[in-house]
């Protein structure tokens, strides 16, 4: 059943625009809120948010959907994604509300929903969720209308657990880090874990404004945090996303080591350490195939599944593997959190510097990425991909890299483009399948 507004990661659009408006926003926490109302004790939903402009308004309309079908409102401010997670669990919420569109610029916003196990929502209880949305609210009576206040250490408790996560007999003592937080939710608490734990701090991207969120920054602008590391001659630097869920390493010469890089890493760490379950990892389809044939170098598996770190995390706790993550930097360590953490994941990478003390360059280069190409095509409206010109130039270029490469062609879940990726030995050959696939998709 296909699900109508939410995507791979929560429902997200353009503010002001359906669906996301004000009025949805109430609609949705009228919905999510009636369908976990369960059992007779006082329910509770913690709401956090990015530092977008429209988080006020989508805060608003979500307490007041929430409240009127029962629920009480903690409210906790501008913290990352797995923070909202954490603190849902944490508190014994019945549910987790974090209002961000991740690294969309800030006319975007989204709403991501997190069940009592801090967990994001499975397709059951997302569809559930949708037939709520577009039945009339089940209102309480005056008297069980919810209530809602807002908690002031919400960040103080994040910042204790990121720290928690890194090696006790470690400290950071020495190491000069530059860290890009996309003026979104991590503006405070990454720079505070980072330099509680000993490490010179260059903050970048710590001073939102509502608008200005991802804008040239964080983990899919990185080129100021390249500069400024070369700039600093800092022994790395970290780039997150406007919610803090994935993360985007640069080492001391300004190069980008992307989520790939940073699995193997960990997965080579973690198996030498005797930490890592599942003998391997969960990675999604666009992980490059380089990463394969370095695991299985090393002995260990990967497990692919479609793009979505929720459907990462479900293959995880299905197969039993503590790693897993995405090419763009969702790294999701399941021994410590229930969802991406750019920081936790970071501090992991930290530690292996730490540990093994020769420079970022050398340590975060585990493996020779095949030549691989992305880009995407953005369209208007209809089905581009059920063309018959687009399906006969997919069917082409699957012709031409049989033996030799792969090719991954999707609708974003997220925003209305079509991702066409193709990898192979041949770097050339490579360029002209993609290319030729996305002039067809245009042309459709």
């Amino acid at each position: 059943m296909t699900r109508k507004f939410f995507g791979t990661d929560g429902i997200r659009g353009r503010t002001n625009q359906p669906p996301m408006t004000a009025e949805m926003a109430q609609r949705v926490g009228q919905a999510a809120g009636a369908h976990f109302l369960r059992g007779d004790h006082r329910h509770r939903v913690v709401i956090g948010k990015d530092t977008r402009l429209s988080g006020y308004m989508m805060e608003t309309a979500l307490i007041s959907g929430f409240t009127s079908v029962g629920m009480d409102v903690v409210m906790v401010g501008p913290v990352p994604t797995p923070a909202v997670a954490l603190l849902t669990r944490s508190m014994r919420a019945d549910l987790g509300v974090m209002i961000s569109a991740s690294h969309n610029p800030y006319v975007d916003n989204g709403i991501k929903l997190f069940g009592p196990d801090g967990y994001k929502l499975s397709d059951k209880d997302e569809r559930a969720i949708e037939k709520l949305i577009e039945q009339p609210p089940r209102l309480v009576d005056a008297p069980l209308i919810g209530r809602s206040r807002k908690i002031e250490d919400a960040r103080g408790r994040y910042i204790h657990f990121a720290k928690s996560t890194f090696p006790e007999e470690l400290r950071l003592d020495g190491l000069k880090v530059v860290i890009d937080c996309a003026n979104g939710a991590a503006y405070e608490v990454a720079p505070s874990a980072l330099w509680e734990l000993g490490a010179e701090v260059v903050a970048m991207g710590v001073s939102p404004n509502g608008l200005n969120i991802n804008d040239g920054c964080g983990s899919t602008a990185p080129a100021a945090l390249q500069a400024r590391v070369v700039e600093e001659g800092a022994h790395i630097g970290i780039a997150l996303d406007g919610d803090a869920d994935r993360v985007i390493i640069v080492d001391e010469k300004g190069r980008i080591v992307d989520g790939d890089q940073l699995m193997a890493l960990i997965a080579i760490s973690w198996a030498r350490r005797g930490l890592l379950e599942g003998d391997g990892i969960v990675a999604t389809v666009m992980s490059n195939l380089g990463l394969e044939r370095f695991l299985e170098t090393n002995g260990l598996n990967l497990v692919r599944t479609q793009v979505g770190d929720r459907y990462v995390l479900e293959a995880m706790r299905a197969r039993g593997f503590n790693v897993g993550g995405e090419q763009s930097g969702h790294i999701i360590l399941s021994d410590y959190a229930t969802t991406g953490d750019g920081l936790v994941a970071a501090l992991q990478v930290l530690a292996s510097l730490v540990e093994d003390g020769r420079p970022a360059s050398e340590i975060l280069h585990q493996f020779d990425p095949l030549p691989q190409l992305l880009k995407n095509v953005r369209f208007g409206g209809g089905a581009p991909l059920e063309a018959a010109s687009v399906k006969s130039a997919i069917a082409s270029a699957e012709r031409k890299l049989q033996g030799v490469g792969r090719l991954v062609i999707r609708k974003s879940g997220t925003e209305a483009l079509i991702r066409v990726m193709a990898e192979g030995e041949d770097q050339a050959l490579v360029e002209e399948v993609v290319d030729s696939i996305c002039e067809a998709v245009k042309a459709a």
